[in-house]
């Protein structure tokens, strides 16, 4: 079926309605001004790995659940869009190797705090400091240690206190940002991005295709904001390159997360009588390696009046799992179930000790913003890819090249730390 006819438009143009291409498309209309107008590309639903399922007309998070609180970027979108944080429910955790619970969180501060040191000694602590140190610094998750240290720091933070998300569903971030751009949203697949002029400022062909069929059109700038990747199946084709551009080397954690409203086999984590059982959330060792954690959720909307169910009762919990359930796993996890929900993600690059990284701008004004995603992979991170981005690209617009590769940044850097 023919589509719609090709135009020239230029401008910017992102592809991926994620975290990143939301807040790239924000920060770039912040740096070029009002009259910009945006094309944000996006093949699925806006907010990409923020993302909820509706289990009994109640909205539960499939995605990234929670930010830390020294995601200051995070933060700031939420009290500009006017959010708001979600109301905390409290619960305690604890850690499963198999057969038995190798430590328990208790509702005593100093308590928990005696039971981490007894069980791994003055390391945690200094762990747990070091881990500080670099996530105020700096101002992912379901991995081994063996990752570079800055990635591990990052997962580790996720682990800790100090944890909000937004009321009414993380995604609104992403939602709300494209509304505040007042951004064009494309429901569309890009397949190929073609650089048609490189004389001057270069001009990028974008085609994209949809239901409705295919179509293209023009751009000054373009961010990819989505990543590329050897098994991902829809990347993107750059043609007229020279060098060419290839996709990133290397692959991605797939994790699938598991909505299971149902009944907890309370007696598979040694507690026969399910009133007994004591926990919200479940992380687990190596063993058992069907599954890496259990949460107890709560909605994405929480009123003054809610209460957690009781582990007696029915209830919405989410497995986080890197192999999609057998009904065999499902029944050892739960005594019943109502209804078994999926989604899968390609959750952050498979982080290694020696892994490089891809590069941040492809050609002059096409950026991939996902290149920072490959040192660490949180939200934070990438929306501070995205600021960077938007400051390249507006940098190089005007020649301003005094602020890009400065001799003395890192020393700059290290003086404001």
């Amino acid at each position: 079926m023919p589509g719609p006819a090709k135009s020239v438009r230029e401008g910017p143009a992102v592809v991926g309605a994620g975290i990143g291409g939301s807040a790239v498309a924000h920060f770039l209309q912040q740096h070029f001004g009002p009259r910009v107008q945006i094309d944000v590309f996006e093949k699925g639903t806006v907010g990409g790995r923020l993302a909820t399922i509706s289990v009994n007309k109640q909205h539960y998070e499939s995605g990234a659940a929670s930010f830390h609180s020294l995601s200051l970027h995070m933060q700031g979108f939420v009290k500009q869009l006017g959010l708001r944080h979600r109301r905390e429910v409290g619960g305690r955790s604890a850690i499963f190797n198999g057969e038995d619970f190798v430590l328990e969180e208790t509702d005593w501060y100093l308590l928990n705090l005696f039971r981490l040191w007894w069980h791994y000694g003055i390391s945690f602590l200094r762990l747990q400091m070091w881990v500080e140190e670099v996530m105020e610094k700096f101002m992912s998750y379901g991995q081994s240690a063996a990752m570079p240290a800055f990635a591990g720091a990052m997962s580790l933070a996720g682990a800790q206190g100090s944890l909000w998300s937004v009321e009414g569903g993380n995604k609104l971030v992403c939602s709300g940002l494209l509304k505040l751009t007042k951004a064009n949203v494309i429901h569309a697949t890009v397949t190929t991005v073609t650089l048609q002029q490189t004389e001057g400022k270069p001009l990028y062909h974008v085609k994209y295709e949809n239901e409705v069929g295919t179509g293209s059109d023009y751009y000054d700038i373009v961010v990819i904001a989505t990543p590329l990747h050897l098994d991902n199946s829809s990347t993107i084709t750059f043609e007229g390159f020279d060098p060419p551009i290839d996709v990133v080397q290397g692959s991605f954690q797939p994790t699938v997360i598991s909505l299971v409203h149902g009944y907890l086999n309370s007696s598979y984590f040694g507690f026969p009588d399910p009133k007994l059982f004591p926990f919200a959330s479940i992380l687990t060792t190596d063993f058992p390696s069907f599954f890496c954690a259990l949460d107890n959720m709560c909605p994405v909307n929480v009123s003054a009046s809610f209460r957690r169910k009781q582990p007696q009762e029915a209830a919405v919990w989410r497995v986080r799992s890197p192999q999609p359930l057998l009904r065999s796993q499902l029944k050892t996890l739960f005594r019943s179930y109502y209804s078994v929900q999926t989604a899968e993600w390609q959750a952050h690059p498979v982080h290694g000790p020696r892994s490089p990284l891809p590069r941040f701008v492809l050609h002059d004004q096409l950026f991939l913003l996902n290149a920072l995603e490959w040192a660490a992979s949180s939200v934070e991170v990438t929306a501070v890819a995205a600021k960077n981005v938007a400051l390249l690209a507006f940098n190089r617009w005007y020649q301003d090249l005094d602020k890009i590769d400065q001799k003395d940044l890192m020393h700059k850097v290290k003086t404001e730390l």
